[in-house]
């Protein structure tokens, strides 16, 4: 990753349109944008923490934000939360993102969804929200985030992330839900390299590659395109043994292959587990527009947890978002916006060895900290 921070972060957000009208403007909306980003990195849940943290802290806040009416209100940051254009929020987000690094060329970026769950809501028959993310996974760094529409699902929000993003040379992840045309279709637009799973209720795909997999094996690969690799781990009375196999020029043997873009290659994963004794063997399939390196192959595939282990745990764990009740309008997005943040601004932090949680401790307590993790010269 290179830095490229020139400006400060709240200087990104300047260009949200305000939502509210010209009377009722009593606070700067960039101050509000601001309280609320320095809040949620010291570890608030909820618009009451936000308002009690502006108050705490108002002296330092008053160094570089304008303040003209003093901390807003909970109500006040609330609605306008609710209020802003979540596509505004989103896309001042992601031009931050640009500036603060470079993604390298064969960055896997891991794409899966989160559901909000307490954003339900039974008075308004509001379903709980479903939001997806993508992971830069070396560069552990939010690359953006979409919310799946009420009234669609994860297959139509996915390209609309994509095609928002700079994916050029990196190798996108999706589990099973991805494997659709027009999302390889996307990706492939977006100038990057897909991995994406398949499952059972693929149909003719799957039991065509399942097939094409058991001739090889049984052949020893005689007569195909081959690459294998394997890893062993152990621990804590834990051995696993991963098998990673993967066939190229193989787009003859595959049903409808041209209708898929640039589908180069099949891989296949044999997981051999054995805990205590026993020993499981589970099998996973991929199409995939590498072209026969099953080093990297195996590296994307085990990459993509990385979006489960090390975003999703630390929004539960560390921002308790599962339990998080905000829900009114565009609020729990926009929260949600304020969430990746927090955690790309702390995970950027190398000066302290220790986690999130901690790093939001010292936050709340440590001005000069906190500075740092912004960007501020005070």
């Amino acid at each position: 990753m290179e830095p490229l921070q020139k400006r400060t972060i709240s200087d990104f957000f300047e260009n949200v349109k305000d939502p509210r009208i010209e009377r009722t403007k009593r606070h700067k909306l960039i101050d509000i944008i601001t309280i609320a980003i320095c809040a949620v990195i010291c570890g608030a849940e909820t618009w009451i923490a936000i308002e009690t943290y502006g108050q705490e802290k108002k002296e330092w806040l008053g160094k570089f934000l304008e303040l003209p009416n003093g901390i807003p209100s909970h109500d006040t940051i609330a609605r306008v939360f609710a209020k802003i254009n979540p596509t505004s929020f989103q896309e001042c987000f992601l031009e931050w993102i640009k500036s603060v690094a470079k993604i390298t060329n064969g960055e896997v970026i891991a794409i899966d969804g989160k559901q909000l769950r307490r954003s339900y809501n039974k008075k308004s028959s509001q379903r709980a929200i479903n939001m997806i993310s993508a992971w830069a996974v070396s560069n552990r760094l939010v690359m953006g985030q979409l919310k799946v529409d009420n009234k669609s699902n994860e297959i139509t929000a996915i390209p609309e992330l994509i095609k928002v993003l700079d994916i050029s040379g990196c190798i996108v992840t999706i589990d099973a839900i991805g494997c659709q045309k027009e999302i390889v279709k996307t990706i492939i637009k977006q100038e990057g390299d897909y991995v994406i799973a398949l499952k059972s209720n693929q149909g003719n795909l799957y039991q065509n590659v399942e097939q094409l997999f058991k001739e090889a094996i049984s052949s020893r690969c005689r007569g195909f395109k081959s690459s294998s690799y394997s890893t062993r781990e152990s621990g804590h009375g834990r051995e696993e043994i991963r098998n990673y196999l993967m066939l190229t020029d193989i787009s003859n043997r595959i049903v409808d292959s041209k209708e898929w873009e640039n589908f180069q290659s099949i891989g296949m994963v044999e997981s051999v587990r054995m805990v205590n004794g026993e020993t499981t063997v589970e099998t996973r399939y991929y199409i995939s527009s590498l072209n026969r390196n099953a080093k990297k192959f195996g590296n994307a595939v085990r990459s993509h947890w990385g979006v489960e282990n090390s975003l999703h745990w630390i929004l539960d764990v560390g921002f308790n978002e599962d339990d998080c009740r905000i829900r009114k309008d565009n609020a729990p997005q926009n929260f949600a916006v304020l969430r990746r943040i927090a955690v790309n601004l702390l995970g950027k932090d190398k000066s302290r060895k220790f986690g999130t949680k901690n790093k939001q401790f010292l936050a709340s307590m440590n001005n000069e900290y906190l500075a740092d993790i912004l960007g501020l010269n005070l």
